[in-house]
């Protein structure tokens, strides 16, 4: 067992010797580099007034796991009050590596985030770092950990998110952070890009409500991400202009994939009042729908018309060709790389939030309901 003394140093790791290889000044008059506020502070001073000695300082600055975890915030709570920012070695900004974080990666969408940051990466000859949460959309402490000890050029949350103290520890190593399509509300200062779900749930209803249906469905993402409810409440407009009332029974929310759209489809479609078409979250939940609507001996579209979102290549392929919503998922990835290294770079984001265009795209899985 390692001891510590009481600022939470370890006993036996030789101070004075960086982690991982990384230079940082432990000068104890040396002010931060980069002209934040407080640009006097200097090491020596966040080290008195947090109540340890400079060398912990400078272990929490590198990411080094020698450092108790009440030490560790009273530091960091310091660095960010101060707005310390720690000078970067002449190399360039951190390790050659961006960071991409998804809640959930077996998918073809989480397929095209990937490409969407490689084209951006490839070129910058900057690597990619693949994380997966297992389905929740916050990350523990200890992947938190290894990415500060990594120190990538930045990290990029897909349907993901970061707590205040865990945003206070990337910020107190200069680590910036992009989020793609966050799962809440967009966080204070923290640069977001993500797509028109508001606009894209009112044109695939629309686009519906033209072809006659009055009694629309939906099988939505999870309620407590802010996509999912963002294409619910598209779709409520695109009734209230038809002078249509929202059913709440009518409406269920789930997971994004085939499963969901099967169970939820199935329900919805077994009504005897059932709707005679559907609004899918998400093209694999379409899908379900429409394996659902076949084992019930429905027809699509002839019986229910299916709209999906996404515009996942497998959608042209499938029987009959899915009509959904067209989200850039590739160029939202993207957009959000380049403005990761644009702010690695020390750029400031023009926009803090970026909403890309959706588009619907039909195809031959809607159709007028019939007499």
């Amino acid at each position: 067992m390692t001891t510590t003394g009481h600022d939470g140093a370890s006993g036996d790791v030789d101070v004075a010797t960086p982690a991982h290889g990384t230079t940082v000044a432990t000068d104890p008059t040396e002010p931060h580099g980069e002209g934040g506020r407080g640009s006097q502070t200097t090491i020596a001073a966040i080290a008195a007034e947090a109540g340890v000695s400079v060398p912990t300082v400078s272990k929490v600055l590198n990411g080094r796991a020698d450092v108790a975890a009440s030490t560790r915030a009273r530091v960091e709570e310091v660095i960010e009050r101060h707005g310390y920012r720690r000078r970067r070695s002449s190399s360039g900004t951190g390790s050659g590596l961006i960071e991409l974080v998804f809640h959930e990666l077996d998918s073809p969408w989480a397929l095209q985030i990937i490409k969407g940051v490689e084209t951006v990466a490839g070129p910058a000859r900057v690597g990619v770092v693949l994380s997966e949460l297992g389905g929740e959309h916050r990350p523990p402490q200890e992947w938190l950990d290894d990415v500060l000890a990594r120190r990538p050029r930045g990290v990029i949350f897909v349907l993901s998110e970061l707590d205040a103290a865990q945003q206070a520890q990337l910020k107190s190593r200069s680590i910036p952070f992009v989020v793609v399509d966050t799962a809440g509300e967009q966080p204070a200062g923290v640069p977001v890009v993500g797509s028109q779900n508001w606009a894209g749930g009112l044109a695939a209803t629309r686009h519906l409500l033209q072809l006659g249906h009055r009694r629309i469905g939906v099988v939505s993402g999870p309620r407590d991400v802010l996509c999912s409810r963002a294409r619910v409440d598209g779709y409520r407009s695109a009734l209230d202009e038809a002078g249509l009332s929202y059913d709440a029974g009518l409406v269920r929310w789930g997971n994004f994939f085939v499963d969901g759209g099967y169970e939820h489809g199935h329900e919805l479609l077994s009504r005897p009042d059932r709707p005679t078409a559907i609004f899918a979250g998400a093209d694999f939940q379409a899908l379900g729908v429409i394996r659902a609507a076949r084992e019930l001996g429905l027809r699509v579209p002839e019986d229910v018309s299916v709209v999906g979102y996404d515009d996942l290549p497998v959608t042209e392929w499938v029987q009959p060709g899915l009509t959904t919503v067209r989200q850039p998922l590739a160029d939202m990835a993207a957009t959000a790389a380049r403005m990761l290294l644009e702010i690695a770079g020390g750029a400031r984001p023009a926009n803090l939030r970026i909403d890309l265009a959706t588009e619907l795209v039909v195809r031959s899985s809607t159709a007028a309901p019939s007499a």
